[in-house]
């Protein structure tokens, strides 16, 4: 499969070759989580993918808990079903562990002890870090508590609770224990087959290397050879292997792909080891920050074509688009409405909106 095939079929996957008719959450499922290291993003994202979504439409599978936001994948935060929480959290937790192996943790001392201590504080009533660091502070005076904070984090699996999340709440983070949070919620058995042909749904064609980018986990490719019979295999202009569910969407490299908005984490630019399917190298370094940052980007005939990002000041909402290369005129004028349409839809009350082109920047 050339680079473009790959492309088409991800941006099917990702369901951003049109916008579909599907509920909030069961969008969410589909994508296996979306990264949300940042409350916003995942409103975003969802805007670009489905039909009629409004900005308001996560806060009620949020308050009642079919949605949440947990550490998981690469460990990051991610917003996903109860279902995939209770199900992704055992099986990477291992990630989270490779942290406490590192020296910062290996410097702690009587880190379960901490942990259990914290998880009956957590579950009593959501806390945020501060109250946690204090309330440590108390029980463990001879260790540092930010660093017992760090070790709970990486210890315990806990659930990020509302209003943190929903679209245009605001206050700090608070968190308690899933297992509270999901309290009667059937716990699901771990698989990481399941995991790993969910993410071919949702991500591939792909290779080994591709699952491991997304998941943060190593050794899979037993779980893909072992699943192989099932399986549809390809080779990518490298002469990398990739694997895929049979009848997943693999539309022709020609197929239209219309401009499209992508927030900051998505991950859309994350689950691959070779992203060139979706953005080139010569504009990878510009996207993805050395201090971890993965900045807003648009999508011009499938492909990462630059980066965009929303002001506000007095009332009024600028989107400013800042292209990599020339904008052709048909998709200019494309990114223009679209713009106008994410900035109606994220800003409703906003005294003025306004999309503006910045000169092109190689």
């Amino acid at each position: 499969m050339d680079r473009r095939s790959l492309n088409r079929a991800l941006l099917a996957r990702q369901m951003l070759l049109r916008r579909h008719a599907m509920p909030a959450v069961e969008a969410v499922e589909h994508l296996v989580g979306m990264q949300s290291q940042a409350p916003n993003p995942p409103h975003i994202g969802l805007w670009s993918r489905l039909d009629g979504f409004g900005f308001d439409d996560l806060a009620a599978p949020m308050t009642d808990r079919r949605l949440l936001r947990i550490v998981l994948m690469r460990g990051t935060l991610h917003l996903v079903t109860a279902r995939d929480a209770l199900m992704l959290r055992p099986l990477t937790q291992p990630i989270l562990d490779n942290h406490l192996r590192s020296p910062r943790g290996a410097a702690l001392t009587g880190v379960p002890a901490a942990a259990a201590y914290a998880r009956k504080i957590l579950e009593e009533r959501p806390r945020s870090d501060k109250e946690l660091r204090e309330i440590l502070a108390e029980h463990r005076p001879d260790a540092d508590p930010n660093d017992l904070v760090w070790a709970v984090r990486l210890s315990l699996p806990l659930a990020q609770v509302p209003p943190r999340g929903i679209w245009g709440a605001s206050g700090l983070a608070r968190h308690t224990t899933l297992e509270a949070w999901l309290e009667g919620v059937e716990v699901p058995e771990p698989s990481v087959d399941e995991m790993v042909l969910r993410y071919l749904k949702a991500f591939g064609p792909a290779s080994v290397q591709d699952v491991q980018q997304w998941s943060g986990l190593t050794r899979l490719g037993e779980v893909v050879e072992r699943n192989r019979s099932g399986l549809r295999v390809f080779r990518d202009e490298d002469g990398r292997t990739l694997y895929d569910l049979p009848d997943a969407p693999r539309p022709g490299p020609d197929v239209p792909a219309p401009v499209r908005f992508v927030p900051d984490f998505d991950n859309l630019l994350l689950s691959h080891a070779d992203r060139t399917r979706i953005i080139g190298e010569e504009h990878r370094r510009r996207v993805f920050t050395v201090n971890g940052i993965v900045r807003a980007t648009y999508l011009v005939d499938g492909f990462v074509h630059g980066m965009w990002k929303i002001e506000k000041a007095r009332g009024a909402a600028t989107l400013r688009i800042s292209p990599f290369a020339p904008v052709p005129g048909p998709e200019r004028d494309a990114l223009a409405e679209e713009g106008a349409r994410l900035l109606a839809a994220a800003h409703p009350n906003a005294k003025s909106r306004a999309v503006e082109f910045e000169p092109p920047s190689r």
